[in-house]
């Protein structure tokens, strides 16, 4: 009988801390939501989602159920979710809404999620958010879309409709990149460029970063031909870092994992490679090695090339690179000579920024080497930087070392 009480009592309170989130509208169609959202002169919320996707989970369980949260959408939005997959274990509800799921899929050019759309309360559509936020950045995103200066479609309208002064293009094109709406990113981009008389301002080349994606861009021959001029804006080494990201899809990648398994002819990647971007041949075939060998769990050929790549290159690597590539050499080489190789380019990679993360792989390293005492100290050093499981993890390793123990 006490247990039936106390489960009595529970109830009503579980019930209010669930009411204090985002309410959604369960069991309806999306014309019954659009006609709930026009009698009650409300917006509505649409939170498109997959049952695969993390940061959906995240804001479902996280987010959403926020009493902040709910109180700024339940006061202006009809809030609705809608699955965009298809699985067995869907109940009725969700199978009720495939139609309308693949027809919002396709009308509103959904590609990534979460996708969150936002509707007038007669329907029409004026904003989209993509990606997860923390609850004030949210509501923030959600405020944002109630303003018809801030809503997306609503500026994209006035964009169809004329308006085509050059500031309010450059304006439009980064929003529409920043939605994931990338057919009309192109084209206002394209617009605003073919306005410019001189591509080369800093304004301008900040512009053009963001939109070369292909070698096809407009900007992707100015990175090809004017990278001193790309580089004193952007910083050094940008231009050729932004040219190997294009090349590396366009003409190395497809070169790799062939469908007949057969394994990558380097001789002719890197022959063709020289043939059509010179300058970054040799650079652009030793990264994608590495990246290669590291794949397919080739020890050797992965420390061989990462060797190969740090004495030509290493002075352009970053932090996280080093660290990566440090790591590796701890994990598959046990040639003292790299070890010590692999120790510099470690310390090399914290020397601005203790990450721990950074300073287990350089006690590690340190270790392997023999460097007992030293590799205790910096363990201990990460240790005390960090937080949660990857604390545990160097509590876990700082025995092992105490220990004596071989553990690689």
């Amino acid at each position: 009988m006490r247990k039936l009480f106390l489960l009595a009592f529970l109830l009503p309170v579980m019930a209010m801390a669930q009411d204090k989130g985002i309410h959604f509208e369960h069991g309806t169609t999306w014309a019954a939501v659009q006609a709930k959202a026009k009698a009650e002169n409300k917006y509505i919320f649409m939170d498109c989602f997959t049952t695969w996707c993390g940061p959906c989970k995240f804001m479902s369980a996280n987010i959403f159920p926020q009493e902040k949260v709910g109180s700024f959408m339940n006061d202006k939005f009809i809030s609705v979710k809608v699955q965009m997959d298809q699985t067995e274990k869907d109940n009725d509800d969700v199978k009720a809404w495939y139609a309308s799921a693949k027809q919002i899929e396709k009308d509103y050019s959904i590609r990534a999620y979460p996708t969150f759309l936002v509707f007038a309360p007669d329907g029409r559509i004026v904003d989209r958010q993509v990606g997860g936020a923390e609850a004030d950045q949210f509501v923030e995103r959600c405020a944002a879309s109630l303003n018809p200066a801030t809503q997306y479609y609503t500026q994209l309208d006035l964009y169809k409709k004329g308006k085509k002064d050059t500031a309010f293009l450059r304006q439009l094109a980064v929003l529409a990149l920043n939605k994931y709406d990338q057919a009309n990113a192109a084209e206002v981009s394209k617009e605003y460029l073919s306005k410019q008389k001189d591509l080369y301002t800093p304004v301008n080349i900040e512009f053009i970063s963001k939109f070369t994606q292909s070698s096809k861009d407009v900007g992707f021959d100015m990175f090809l031909h004017h990278a001193d001029k790309i580089n004193k804006v952007l910083g050094p080494g940008k231009a050729e870092e932004k040219l190997m990201g294009i090349v590396a899809n366009e003409e190395v990648y497809p070169q790799l994992m062939k469908k007949d398994g057969s394994k990558p002819d380097w001789a002719a990647i890197e022959t063709n490679l020289k043939t059509k971007y010179p300058s970054i041949a040799e650079e652009l075939t030793l990264k994608t090695k590495v990246q290669y060998f590291n794949y397919v769990k080739d020890a050797d050929n992965a420390v061989a090339s990462i060797v190969a790549y740090m004495k030509k290159y290493g002075h352009k690597a970053d932090a996280q690179s080093l660290n990566e590539y440090a790591w590796t050499i701890f994990e598959k080489c046990n040639d003292m000579a790299c070890i010590e190789q692999a120790l510099e380019w470690s310390k090399r990679s914290f020397k601005d920024n203790e990450v721990p993360a950074f300073m287990d792989t350089y006690a590690n390293l340190l270790y392997k080497a023999g460097k007992k005492d030293d590799a205790l100290a910096w363990e201990e050093k990460a240790l005390n930087k960090a937080n949660g499981d990857e604390k545990k993890n160097y509590e876990t390793t700082l025995e092992k070392m105490k220990k004596g123990e071989k553990y690689w």
